[in-house]
């Protein structure tokens, strides 16, 4: 039986920083994980770059392939995008693809698969009036958003949570997408 194929894409917030350990839990889970991260959180992950690839067994991306350019990872079965910016949530809900993993969940809409999205916001930001709007609009297309009670819940700027960013939520999320009929 073939693993199931994860898609792992993360935005330049302090979770990003435990990919390694989310891989290995995915993996545990039976996900053949790619991982995917903004050029930012890619320049933050750049020294564990090789132990990403060498854990995942495929590059992490986060630059679009060159046209005709065979793609390095098989489809996805589930996208999560984990731990999801400010930035990141807004470009995706107004289909600003400047950025892979963007272009990537952007499509993922129109090609049906299941997506969920974590943010990883301060309780400034969420006081925009767009965060609001692109979370609605993100949820009106399908994708599962775990924000507010259940899921990710603003804490004040600079400050961290005493427990963690919820990867567990997550996880658990995304074990649930891909479940098939009991």
């Amino acid at each position: 039986m073939s693993r199931r194929v994860l898609y792992l894409f993360g935005s330049a917030a302090s979770p990003v920083h435990e990919f390694p350990d989310v891989v290995r839990r995915a993996q545990e889970s039976g996900f053949d994980v790619c991982v995917g991260l903004t050029p930012t959180a890619a320049r933050w992950l750049a020294d564990d770059t090789a132990a990403l690839e060498d854990l995942t067994g495929r590059p992490v991306r986060s630059e679009y392939k060159w046209p005709g350019e065979a793609d390095a990872w098989p489809p996805a079965d589930v996208i999560l995008f984990a731990p999801a910016t400010f930035n990141a949530i807004n470009s995706w809900a107004l289909g600003l693809t400047n950025h892979f993993v963007i272009g990537v969940v952007a499509e993922g809409i129109g090609n049906g698969i299941p997506m969920l999205a974590m943010p990883c916001v301060n309780a400034a930001y969420v006081q925009h009036p767009q965060f609001d709007l692109s979370i609605e609009t993100l949820r009106g297309a399908g994708v599962s958003v775990l924000y507010g009670p259940g899921g990710f819940e603003p804490n004040q700027p600079g400050e961290r949570r005493r427990e963690g960013y919820p990867w567990h939520l997550a996880l658990n999320a995304v074990n649930e997408s891909v479940a098939g009929p009991s």
